[in-house]
């Protein structure tokens, strides 16, 4: 019988495919800026805001989403205020959240077993209110990512010059950090808190093997993210195996993969691009003697020194 025949595997394939946009159209700016690792922490924050949901009875997703903003803005003010690393702020909030969470977990009613839906993911379980909500969610999410991708890029690539330029660079800063965080809510239930910083990160890094420009990598790896997020929904309908794990191994194999085939490719472009860098050398070389003696080194046998003109260096950006 097909999958798409029951209503939970359709909710399941639905959710996925709204963390297969939304993560790596986040994570392409984290990697941008070096902050592979935020959505780990930002997930351990929001896991306070799960223990808070289940402490009163209320929608952790809600309390998630708050809680994470929160912790994204605090990091992203320390990171730019303080003269302490990020990754230091980062490291203290991770372990206040995760413990906070388990703290206030134990406090509720079954919290342990609710915890861990949260912790790993239990896409079987995502009802229609929760679809409502993560497709809000990830509708702004790439709204945001999608709409502003040039002013974010550019305070991703380089602040200063963002600055120069009259960007909004502190606000765009806490945009990023805010959006991280609601991503991070979007993505607990399919892959899990302590997982989706793979999902943010990895078809990024699968993407960036095979693209040169910022645009196409954000494209690729939104697109790699979809299809590791609903195939590996789809296999665990017929195998038995956790969902967040199985989209994040087959994330990784793809990685592993994409590097053997592509790995040969740019090994020779690089040998070619260092034989092109000899080749400019020699001929610069050629030109600084023929300008000093009025000669081309014999060696060279291309020209008489007497009766040819010196010849200029060729470029390394024209054809060969």
């Amino acid at each position: 019988m097909s999958l798409l025949h029951y209503d939970f595997m359709q909710r399941a394939l639905l959710a996925a495919l709204l963390v297969g946009m939304t993560a790596p159209s986040v994570g392409v700016y984290l990697v941008q800026r070096r902050q592979a690792f935020m959505g780990d922490g930002i997930g351990h924050i929001a896991l306070t805001g799960v223990g808070l949901g289940l402490l009163f009875s209320q929608s952790p997703v809600l309390f998630a989403v708050l809680t994470a903003a929160a912790g994204a803005i605090v990091i992203e003010l320390v990171r730019e205020r303080s003269k302490v690393s990020g990754d230091v702020a980062l490291s203290v909030l991770f372990y206040g959240g995760i413990a906070g969470g388990v703290m206030l977990a134990s406090q509720s009613a079954g919290g342990g077993a609710s915890l861990n839906a949260y912790l790993f993911g239990q896409l079987t379980t995502v009802s229609p209110e929760d679809l409502r909500v993560m497709a809000v969610l990830a509708a702004i999410v790439l709204a945001v990512t999608i709409g502003l991708r040039k002013p974010l890029f550019t305070v991703c690539q380089d602040e200063e010059f963002a600055r120069v330029t009259g960007l909004p660079v502190r606000a765009l800063n806490l945009l990023i950090a805010v959006t991280a965080a609601v991503t991070v809510t979007v993505a607990m239930r399919v892959v899990g808190l302590l997982l989706v910083s793979a999902l943010m990160v990895v078809p990024v890094a699968i993407a960036q093997q095979l693209t040169r420009t910022f645009a196409v990598t954000a494209a690729v790896a939104i697109g790699v993210g979809v299809a590791v997020s609903v195939s590996g929904t789809a296999l665990t309908y017929y195998v038995e195996a956790p969902p967040g794990a199985t989209i994040v191994l087959l994330a990784i194999g793809l990685f592993v993969l994409v590097g053997l085939v592509v790995a040969p490719f740019k090994a020779r472009r690089g040998r070619a691009r260092a034989t092109d860098i000899s080749a400019s050398e020699d001929d610069l070389k050629v030109a600084h003697a023929t300008l000093l003696t009025g000669s081309t080194p014999a060696a060279s046998g291309t020209m008489s020194g007497r009766d040819t003109p010196p010849q200029p260096p060729k470029s390394e950006e024209e054809p060969r």
